[in-house]
């Protein structure tokens, strides 16, 4: 037993036993393996901690983004994000996220070349895009085929092959914006547009979506820009939701391609990717201007939400926020004003001004202005959750291979807490009592 003196440990009596244990703190935690041996009697399992939605359980070690939600900063590899949104590029970001460190002009070429030179796909991927519904959810689809480059690329499941990784990551950098472009035009009947590798990674994106007859499609500079931005500000968030997906799904030691689509199936929810999404919804349904202080005080009396406001990290605004809403006037300046941004602002001025919604630190999140910004583009709000996933690709990744290399990581596997029936006898069909409005309803299936 550790000595109750030292000062990096925990000291726990266990008031049913009268028992003291020592647990040992490391980096401001405890292993919570260390309660195992609070037991009441020698069979008893041991104790157990409970944490629904892992509110305050750390589930890895990780080098690659730092959060602090009080002070609303965001790092990546200690950088921070202010400073590579407005110096850097995706490409650049992704490279840091990945490798640990920026890299030099010679580096950067070379990876940026290799990236490019991945944004083909095979041939017998585009039948397989033709086989879903014309009026299929762009998201299901990127969800269905990035899952399904794992048969096309069976060496990826040499994932303990240091220079397979390294060509599944190209690989898929490369492919994620072709298939999310041509999740776009297959919902619109359009012909499917090939990838242009004389553009940056945001041009060819956009000319794989937007481009019509025209023989070389040329992006709008400050549209490129915002895109790319808007794409650094999205390559990582720590251990959020399709983070944490994708680091499970890789604890069975399968391919990236697997992980990766669970990644973009977690961010298929309303609750993470759709978020800007609900934003947009909330400000049609306010209408004008005229409207918010309504609005503002239907939200005080419980009867509605203010989206794009608040987050499980940040209890201040999200630094992300800030640089989007400046991007959204430089957008704005190309495209027109949208009238959604003027009730957007008068929101934002009145909830940051009231003390209901700075008592409860509910301040705007990076959702708040991305919509406006994507729909000024031309982005349909079914585009919006994938737009996000092609941001967030090289933080899966890098995720992916800090995973991968962990010696402490399992296979991930829960504990539960079980309260159902215990221990009960057969009962033959024809001795059971009926069950009453439990009892299943017949009727015409659908397909």
């Amino acid at each position: 037993m550790a000595d109750p003196n030292h000062c990096n440990s925990l000291s726990i009596t266990d008031n049913r036993t009268g028992k003291s244990y020592e647990l040992p703190i490391e980096h401001g935690t405890v292993r919570t393996m260390d309660l195992r041996q609070i037991k009441e009697s020698e069979d008893d399992f041991g104790l157990l901690g409970y944490d629904p939605s892992f509110l305050n359980t750390a589930s890895c070690k990780s080098q690659i983004t730092f959060i602090d939600g009080e002070k609303g900063i965001l790092r990546y590899r200690g950088y921070p994000i202010e400073q590579l949104a407005e110096k850097s590029s995706f490409l650049e970001t992704a490279y840091l996220l990945i490798k640990g460190e920026l890299p030099d002009k010679e580096r950067l070429a070379v990876w940026t070349y290799n990236i490019r030179h991945h944004t083909m796909i095979h041939a017998n991927l585009t039948k397989f895009m033709d086989g879903f519904r014309y009026d299929a959810h762009p998201m299901g689809i990127l969800v269905g085929t990035v899952g399904a480059l794992s048969t096309f690329y069976p060496d990826a499941k040499n994932i303990g092959d240091e220079e397979s990784r390294k060509l599944q990551v190209r690989r898929l950098i490369g492919k994620i914006p072709t298939l999310a472009a041509m999740s776009f035009r297959h919902h619109l009947g359009f012909p499917y547009v090939l990838p242009d590798n004389d553009l940056s990674y945001a041009g060819n994106f956009l000319s794989m979506m937007f481009r019509m007859t025209e023989q070389k499609y040329e992006p709008n500079p400050v549209l490129e820009k915002a895109l790319d931005v808007l794409f650094i500000l999205h390559a990582d968030h720590e251990q959020n939701c399709s983070t944490n997906a994708v680091r499970s799904v890789s604890s069975s030691k399968v391919d990236p391609y697997s992980a990766i689509a669970a990644g973009c199936a977690a961010l298929y929810g309303p609750l993470h990717g759709g978020a800007n999404e609900a934003v947009i919804r909330m400000l049609e349904g306010i209408g004008s201007v005229d409207n918010v202080s309504a609005f503002i005080k239907s939200v005080k009396s419980g009867k509605g939400r203010l989206m794009g406001f608040g987050h499980r990290v940040y209890k201040n605004y999200d630094p992300r926020a800030r640089i989007i809403k400046k991007i959204a006037f430089e957008v704005f300046e190309e495209t027109g004003r949208n009238p959604l941004l003027d009730i957007a602002i008068e929101l934002e001025r009145i909830a940051l001004e009231d003390d209901y919604f700075i008592g409860r630190k509910l301040y705007p999140n990076v959702d708040f202005y991305s919509g406006l910004i994507y729909q000024a583009m031309g982005f349909p709000t079914d585009m919006f959750p994938v737009l996000f996933a092609i941001g967030r690709a090289p933080g899966w990744l890098a995720q992916w291979i800090e995973h991968v290399k962990d010696p402490e990581q399992k296979i991930a596997r829960p504990r539960q807490i079980f309260l159902g029936a215990p221990c009960r006898d057969y009962v033959p069909l024809d001795e059971r009592p009926s069950r009453g409005d439990d009892e299943e309803k017949f009727g015409i299936c659908r397909l």
